[in-house]
């Protein structure tokens, strides 16, 4: 059977965006769209945007565009690189799912949002399955936050507790990842705003994923949100301006789940501005017989979360319709081009 570069449409054309928009082309794909909200962005090449030194003859467009992007593209994907929660993010999937094409994400709540965003959830499964396409959520926390653990799982005798540490540098993400996590509020604002919200963090899903893929029952789950501070003022490049000395840098999140099966989840997800010397981190430990350690020292996020993301797209492509996360997927593979069948 003939084959053919994956046909990409790449919603959200800010940091990551642009990391996407290069390496997609440099595992063969072909970009055929661009929507960004930004009006920096708009009307430009994508190209240009990503910084590939050349244009590649796609304008970026904005979202009150989209609907004539879709239609003029053929396009087998799009990739969305917006927002966080499936309410943010229900238009675009509701596009991508009405044209047919085949919807990716890295908004962190789709990467498990059967519980956190149930009624949104089964719309777009059923809108999905009408038009014959598939959409999910992926990057980052579908390896490190999932199948990094489930692998370990699969050496243990006995499991009593799973504790996870991650953290990442929000400016790496932009303005509306760093505003989600409170960066800048005053220690009385971000109770009131942040601390005391019931949106649930990121590893809030990630934790139920596990469970899903385990095979475990979900028995109870809590959270808190802190703030993350600095001694000294920060600045702040995705917004743009200072943080004051005492003044909220990020958020820290402590999901706990507990399971009907016994074991405990315990994941720690800090997401801030850095001060001069933090880096990135991931580690995991397992507790049980034999305990297990295990520490990515100084992961490349963003680069991570984009590369999982385009090693997904042949499964995707070839998925099931409806909303499938991607418990129900294998792990992600290796993948040295992104083809599928003529």
């Amino acid at each position: 059977m003939s084959k053919r570069p994956i046909r990409i449409i790449q919603w959200g054309c800010g940091m990551m965006g642009q990391i996407l928009i290069r390496t997609l082309r440099e595992k063969g794909a072909e970009l055929v769209g661009a929507i960004d909200h930004n009006a920096a962005r708009r009307d430009r090449d994508a190209g240009e945007v990503a910084g590939l030194g050349k244009p590649l003859g796609v304008r970026i467009h904005p979202p009150e565009q989209a609907e004539a992007v879709f239609r003029e593209a053929r396009a087998d994907v799009c990739i969305l690189c917006t927002r966080s929660t499936v309410s943010e993010m229900a238009d675009p999937l509701r596009m991508a799912a009405r044209h047919g094409v085949n919807a990716i994400t890295i908004g962190e709540e789709a990467f498990f949002p059967w519980t956190t965003s149930k009624e949104l959830t089964e719309e777009l499964d059923r809108l999905a399955k009408a038009n014959g396409c598939t959409i999910t959520g992926s990057g980052y926390q579908d390896v490190f936050w999932g199948n990094l653990i489930t692998v370990l799982a699969g050496s243990t005798h006995r499991i009593d507790r799973i504790v996870g540490l991650t953290q990442y540098n929000v400016d790496d993400y932009g303005s509306a990842v760093a505003q989600k996590h409170g960066v800048g509020l005053d220690p009385d604002t971000f109770a009131t705003k942040i601390g005391a919200s019931n949106t649930p963090a990121y590893v809030w899903n990630s934790n139920e994923w596990l469970c899903a893929r385990l095979g475990w029952r979900v028995r109870d789950m809590r959270q808190q949100l802190l703030p993350t501070t600095h001694t000294e003022a920060l600045r702040s490049t995705s917004l743009g301006r200072e943080i004051p000395a005492g003044h909220a840098t990020g958020m820290k999140a402590v999901v706990v789940t507990e399971t009907h099966e016994g074991p405990v989840i315990e994941t720690h997800c800090v997401g801030k501005i850095y001060a001069p010397g933090e880096v990135d981190l991931n580690e995991w430990t397992l507790r049980g017989e034999p305990d297990t350690t295990v520490t990515i020292r100084q992961p490349a996020t963003p680069a991570l979360t984009c590369a999982v993301v385009l090693n997904r797209l042949p499964q995707l492509v070839s998925a099931p319709a409806g909303f499938i996360t991607t418990d129900r997927f294998e792990p992600a593979p290796y993948v040295t081009r992104l083809e599928t069948a003529a």
